[in-house]
């Protein structure tokens, strides 16, 4: 039996993954859910799940060191894949501190309980030795690498210097460097995961796709950052979800591997093709002012996880999978609207 320690489980990502998890598996299978339930967590999104047998859940925060080594100690934990973190660019820039404590040093508290529940002495050279079969997966973010210009043919790759714009991807860059080094120094077995942009059902309406969907099925117009042309490389959360598989149980130690579906596509076209769905015009919505720093272009190049590892994404047709998200808020009103009031008066307090 594999027994999983998943962070963050309860939000967006997180919480998909955990779905997905326990529909590959059967049995044999354990997990450790571990969320401090934010305003981003909701127990709802996976109230099923942990109701299983296989799953026990734990409410707290992942900076909680003897909260994390209790976890590894009763449970023997094989495999942490590290989902919390703080992830919203402008909350980040209203509040950056929030977001230094818990995705840098909630990473380090992380790494540090990993590495002391794993090691198991010295070789005879004098490196360290950590349990077989154990590994850390950090799942970070393509905004890591910073921007690219609108008519630049590149694309991110593995080796892309790191060039973060916000406190938000500063702070995952961080967290990435210190995996690197945890790896390198204390010889923990763990890699990195960098996703392009995920959409798809239980996503906060913070977010740019949910926020425009709600705010139709509300009877309010949508709202565009800036002049819309910004682009964001999207993939579907099940997409992801099965590359965070294979590169954890996959994936080489002390690699990073870069997640994306080919996805490029500008705000405006997302919006648009957003109104089109509802049969609305393709004009009817409002400008706002743009977010201070705002990246220009995301792009994945994803060759080395699809040539080592085998992924290919199975929602290749972004229209039809945004056309099912949709439909899952228009379903699920219950899920999203106590939370849409007070993201629109924070909306409207920053004039977006």
């Amino acid at each position: 039996m594999k027994r999983y320690l998943v962070t963050g489980a309860a939000g967006f990502i997180g919480a998909n993954f955990l779905k997905y998890l326990l529909k590959k598996y059967e049995e044999d299978i354990y997990v450790v859910v571990l969320d401090k339930l934010t305003y981003a967590g909701n127990l709802g999104t996976i109230k099923d799940e942990i109701a299983d047998s296989r799953v026990r859940f734990v409410k707290g925060d992942i900076r909680n060191a003897e909260l994390v080594a209790n976890i590894f100690a009763e449970t023997d934990i094989d495999y942490v894949v590290n989902f919390a973190a703080e992830s919203h660019v402008d909350r980040s820039i209203a509040n950056p501190q929030l977001f230094l404590e818990t995705n840098i040093l909630g990473t380090q508290n992380m790494l540090d309980c990993a590495r002391k529940a794993w090691y198991r002495g010295k070789d005879s050279e004098g490196k360290p030795l950590y349990a077989e079969g154990k590994k850390f997966l950090q799942v970070s973010t393509d905004e890591v690498y910073g921007d690219l210009a609108l008519d630049d043919p590149a694309r991110f790759t593995e080796e892309t210097p790191y060039r973060p714009s916000s406190p938000y991807s500063s702070t995952k860059a961080s967290s990435d460097l210190l995996v690197r080094a945890w790896h390198r120094t204390f010889g923990v077995r763990a890699t990195i995961s960098n996703c392009s942009n995920n959409y798809g059902p239980y996503q906060h309406v913070e977010k740019f796709i949910p926020r425009q969907v709600t705010n139709i099925l509300c009877g309010m117009r949508p709202r565009l950052y800036g002049d819309g042309l910004n682009v964001r490389d999207w993939i579907h959360t099940e997409d992801h979800s099965a590359a965070v598989w294979e590169i954890l149980t996959r994936g080489r130690i002390g690699e990073t591997y870069l997640v994306g579906a080919d996805g490029e596509r500008s705000n405006i076209e997302v919006l648009r093709a957003i109104l089109r769905a509802f049969g609305l015009p393709e004009d009817d919505f409002d400008w706002v002012r743009d977010r201070p720093g705002h990246d220009r272009r995301y792009a994945i190049d994803p060759t080395k996880l699809r040539r080592e590892l085998g992924w290919e994404p199975r929602h290749t047709d972004f229209i039809e999978g945004l056309d099912q998200t949709i439909a899952w808020y228009r379903d699920n009103e219950d899920w999203w609207r106590p939370a849409k009031e007070a993201t629109e008066a924070r909306y409207a307090a920053q004039g977006q």
